[in-house]
C-alpha cells in the first residue's frame, strides 16, 4: 500500500506513519518544484527530488519518473542512471499509449542503466486509452518481455476487470485508487500486488491550503487547519534524519 510522497517531508511522515518503502508521484513533486504534471519537470529537479527523499529515509524509495524525461531511449536511459546514483530501489514508467515497440524501446535501456532496479511500466488504456482488455495484456506481456518487473494499470478500478487482469498478467499488479474504490482488502482478495494513492495526499494538502485561505479571508476563522500534525512532531520528523 502506497501513500506516494512528494517531498522530503511527506516521505518522512509516510515512513513514520508506517510505510514499509516510500513511492513518490511525479505530479506531487512537479507541483511541489512550480512545474505542471506531464514531463514539464526538466530531469535534474526531478533526479534531485529523488535524491532527496533518498536522503531522508530509511525504507526504501520508488520514483514516479513520468515518461522518462526525454523524447528518445537514450533519454530514459540517463534518467534511470540518475536514479540508480541518487539510491532509488526502483521506478514506474508511464506508456503514455505510446507505440508498442516504441515503449519497448524505452523500457529496454531503462532496463540496461538500472539493471538492479524494480522497473514498474505502466499502462495507461485504462486511464486515457481504449479501456480494452486484450490490448491491455498484449502490452502487459510485450513489456515484461523487455524487462518490465511488475505493471501499473491506473484507471482500472472495477473489481472484475481487475480479477481478469491479474488473471492474464504474469507479474505483480499494480492499481490506482481514489475515495469510493474498493478497498485494500477487496483489491488483495482478487490478486492485487500493489495499491497507489497517486497524487491524491498531494491533492487533498492543497486543497487544505486553498480551504485556510478562503476561510481566513472570508469568515475570519481558522477551522480548515484544525488536525493538522502538532509542530513539535513534524519538527522532530526532519530532525531524525538517517
Amino acid at each position: 500500500m502506497l501513500a506516494n510522497a512528494w517531498d522530503v517531508a511527506s516521505a518522512r511522515v509516510a515512513e513514520e506513519a508506517g510505510s514499509p518503502v516510500v513511492a513518490t508521484t511525479s505530479a506531487g513533486v512537479a507541483w511541489s518544484l512550480g512545474a505542471r504534471d506531464g514531463d514539464a519537470l526538466d530531469r535534474a529537479s526531478a533526479v534531485e527530488a529523488v535524491r532527496r527523499v533518498v536522503g531522508a529515509v530509511r525504507v526504501p524509495v520508488t520514483a514516479d519518473i513520468e515518461a522518462g524525461f526525454g523524447s528518445a531511449p537514450a533519454d530514459v536511459a540517463e534518467t534511470i542512471r540518475g536514479l540508480v546514483a541518487a539510491g532509488a530501489a526502483g521506478f514506474n514508467l508511464e506508456d503514455e499509449g505510446r507505440e508498442i515497440a516504441d515503449y519497448v524501446a524505452r523500457l529496454e535501456a531503462a532496463r540496461e542503466a538500472g539493471p538492479h532496479l524494480f522497473l514498474n511500466a505502466r499502462i495507461d488504456t485504462y486511464l486515457r486509452g481504449s479501456k480494452d482488455l486484450e490490448e491491455t495484456v498484449e502490452r502487459a506481456e510485450a513489456y515484461l518481455a523487455a524487462g518490465a518487473d511488475g505493471i501499473f494499470v491506473p484507471g482500472a478500478i472495477e473489481l472484475d476487470t481487475v480479477k481478469a487482469l491479474v488473471a492474464r498478467i504474469a507479474a505483480p499488479v499494480n492499481i490506482l485508487v481514489w475515495p469510493g474504490a474498493p478497498t485494500v482488502a477487496e483489491l488483495a482478495a482478487v490478486g492485487v500486488a500493489r495499491v497507489s494513492l497517486g497524487s491524491g495526499v498531494a491533492e487533498a494538502a492543497y486543497a487544505v491550503m486553498r480551504a485556510a485561505v478562503r476561510e481566513a479571508l472570508g469568515s475570519g476563522t481558522y477551522t480548515s487547519i484544525a488536525g493538522g500534525l502538532p509542530y513539535g512532531e513534524l519538527n522532530g520528523m526532519l530532525a531524525e534524519r538517517p
